[in-house]
């Protein structure tokens, strides 16, 4: 029986998708909710499963094509067995030839013939074959690995040039000297976030506004209970995200045109406090949303917090996780940023960046003391967030993080 495998339905803000990787191919065989393919949309990777055991007949979408919602991806054949490579009696007839030469992992002669054309060293290869056998597949993952990759003993002696390049690309490296260069296509969805940010630097009035706030009272109070907080709510741990989540709310209520959107002629103002937490993952940064997070406890916010950018690392956020929101926090602060202006998640007129702690001489009653100190940043849209505004929404934070009871108090 055929079983038609279809892209998932995608929700009104996502017009269409591209068919990002085939990890199963006509003819292989798929065991029930083995992922067969990626979707990669403007928000998040969706990945789609088999819905049953059986075999791919038939793939109607190539890799990079664009799909629309609900579209016809494979068929597949249910209950069928894929046929044995032509092949892996070979390689189960050279299992014990190979595992006679000693240290040499056992290979089929597929593998074998792409170890000795490359010159490859097999022992530094690793095998997923039954016993640790390697496979074709796992010669070519290697040889497109530039960093595990030996130098074969014909090469030039010439050190070959290191070549950075960012998580997910690989860069060949060259003899010393050689200027190497890798075009690759822009994803999908960094392309989606390329156009954002540009979109909110040509259409709001932005503007940052900073301040500083003295940690000690917090790290003093995470000093304190973090054993014990991490004890009572399961395994969740005090971290500082928490604390400017609540103390974002708090402010907001305050003053709600920083918790306002602007819809074309119109000012929407929210009166609840969704909070997107900005994540980075391999893909780019993205913005998944703490619903109703002023009604949210501590623990709440810090459990979520850790949920979601497990998540968001993992490519398992839907979509539903990442629309919405009415404000934002970033932490740069994570990867040692001292300061630094965020840019506006439109439609929203407001972001707060955390920085790095940094211990600083300050003036306290007249004497000069180390503290551990944070810049903070707000940036605004003007058209709808005065100065004063601004500056006064900050200056809350502030005060809610240096005396943190008054996050409890609400005071």
């Amino acid at each position: 029986m055929a079983i038609e495998i279809k892209a998932p339905a995608f929700p009104e803000s996502v017009a269409d998708g591209e068919v990002a990787a085939w990890h199963k191919q006509e003819g292989e065989s798929v065991r029930r909710d083995e992922l067969i393919v990626e979707i990669e949309t403007d928000k998040v990777v969706m990945e789609v499963v088999a819905p049953a055991d059986g075999v791919i007949e038939k793939i109607y979408v190539a890799e990079g094509e664009t799909i629309e919602s609900e579209a016809l991806l494979a068929s597949l054949q249910e209950g069928a067995v894929a046929d044995a490579p032509a092949d892996t009696a070979q390689d189960s007839a050279a299992d014990a030839q190979d595992a006679a030469t000693g240290d040499e992992p056992a290979m089929g002669p597929a593998a074998r013939a792409l170890v000795e054309e490359h010159n490859l060293d097999p022992s530094a290869i690793s095998g997923t074959g039954k016993g640790g056998r390697l496979t074709k597949e796992d010669v070519v993952a290697f040889m497109e690995n530039p960093s595990a990759k030996p130098e074969a003993s014909s090469a030039s002696s010439a050190p070959a040039a290191s070549t950075a390049a960012p998580a997910g690309i690989e860069v060949p490296a060259g003899p010393s000297g050689e200027r190497i260069e890798k075009r690759v296509p822009m994803t999908r969805m960094r392309a989606r976030i390329a156009e954002r940010l540009l979109e909110a630097t040509q259409s709001t009035a932005m503007l940052t506004t900073f301040n500083e706030v003295n940690m000690a009272p917090v790290m003093e109070l995470r000093r304190k209970y973090k054993d014990q907080f991490e004890k009572t709510h399961n395994g969740t741990r005090l971290g500082f995200m928490g604390f400017f989540v609540k103390a974002a709310c708090e402010a907001l209520k305050r003053y709600p045109s920083v918790n306002a959107s602007i819809d074309g002629n119109d000012v929407v103002y929210h009166g609840y406090q969704d909070i997107g937490v900005a994540v980075s993952t391999e893909n780019g940064l993205v913005v998944p949303v703490l619903r109703d997070a002023d009604f949210m406890s501590l623990a709440d916010v810090e459990a979520a917090i850790v949920d979601l950018g497990t998540r968001a690392r993992d490519n398992k956020l839907s979509i539903e996780d990442m629309t919405g929101g009415t404000f934002t926090v970033t932490n740069g602060g994570v990867f040692g940023s001292l300061l630094s202006t965020p840019i506006l998640n439109p439609p929203q007129t407001g972001i707060l960046g955390m920085h790095k702690i940094q211990e600083r001489p300050m003036v306290v009653n007249g004497e000069v003391v180390v503290l551990p100190m944070m810049y903070l940043a707000l940036s605004y849209d003007h058209r709808l967030i005065d100065g004063k505004t601004a500056v006064q929404f900050l200056v809350a934070v502030k005060d809610l993080i240096e005396d943190p009871a008054r996050i409890l108090l609400q005071l």
